[in-house]
């Protein structure tokens, strides 16, 4: 069976973002991982992910208005 250690040649690290088996699948072959339990914003509903980024433009307008960043 050919690892990714075999495949690159060299020592390598991964960040993995969402599926705990391929974090898990990664260290079983010896490979340096950190695992984050990532998901969409709103569960990756669109139009409440556009919703959100009104929220977070307008946040950003009132800090700007205060003299925030």
């Amino acid at each position: 069976m050919t690892t990714l250690k075999d495949f690159f040649g060299k020592k390598i690290k991964v960040i993995n973002l969402g599926i705990p088996s391929f974090a898990e699948d990664l260290k079983k072959q010896g490979i340096e991982t950190v695992h984050t339990d990532w998901r969409p914003p709103a569960g990756g509903n669109k139009k409440v992910q556009a919703l959100l980024a009104k929220v977070e433009n307008w946040q950003n307008s009132v800090k700007a208005a205060k003299g925030g960043k």
